[in-house]
């Protein structure tokens, strides 16, 4: 049955909706996370600390957050498998493209799946940067991640892919979350206003929120 269900499209659809409010849900709280940055060193040391305690002593040093890791990594192979599997059904059925495009087609809808790929594209960037230390710039320091962001926000290609990956993460989710709410029946003419400004808002405030910490140490108040 669960073969039977992924290889159909609502299958595929429905994955890609559930995937996308788990990561959806992770980077609202991985916001407010990154926001505790403006309270300061200790405060931002800590926090992160805390994340790797989490659960103890029934859970032991840092198994909560490599459980999360783990959840995140199955969510986002479920949303690319199967975004790209939708793709390529959607190009094999319209193998020529429109004469017209939709005139209510938005700028986000049209861009989805580049910044999906942007977005992939970001995630390894940002793992190798601020987890591993592998392309970090300045000095990479086990246990000091308010150090490390601020080496990175130091630079000026670490603000570019930053910013312009949290751009594409806000067109991404004013457009994943209203589509996500289709699929798994929410939407109803009454609702579909609700829907989109919820949609706007959660977009706004994530874009906002994230790129608020790169310009806070371009800027020096965080420093």
């Amino acid at each position: 049955m669960a073969r039977t269900v992924w290889d159909s499209t609502v299958g595929k659809k429905t994955v890609m909706a559930v995937s996308g409010l788990v990561m959806l849900l992770y980077l609202v709280a991985h916001m407010i996370g990154n926001l505790k940055i403006f309270f300061g060193t200790e405060e931002f040391n800590r926090y992160a600390h805390w994340l790797r305690t989490v659960g103890e002593p029934f859970m032991h040093y840092e198994w909560t957050l490599w459980l999360i890791r783990v959840v995140l990594v199955v969510a986002v192979v479920a949303h690319a498998v199967s975004a790209y599997q939708l793709s390529r059904r959607d190009i094999k059925a319209r193998p020529s493209k429109y004469v017209h495009k939709k005139a209510r087609s938005s700028y986000a809808t049209r861009t989805m799946r580049w910044g999906g790929i942007i977005l992939g594209l970001f995630i390894v960037w940002h793992i190798l940067d601020l987890t591993t230390g592998t392309v970090h710039s300045g000095g990479f320091e086990t246990g000091k991640p308010y150090q490390n962001v601020v080496d990175t926000f130091s630079t000026w290609y670490g603000n570019v892919i930053y910013i312009v990956a949290m751009l594409a993460l806000g067109l991404h989710i004013r457009h994943g979350f209203w589509s996500a709410a289709q699929t798994l029946g929410a939407g109803s003419r009454t609702r579909d206003r609700a829907l989109k400004t919820t949609a706007n808002v959660l977009a706004l405030l994530l874009t906002l929120g994230f790129i608020a910490v790169p310009v806070g140490v371009m800027t020096g108040v965080v420093s």
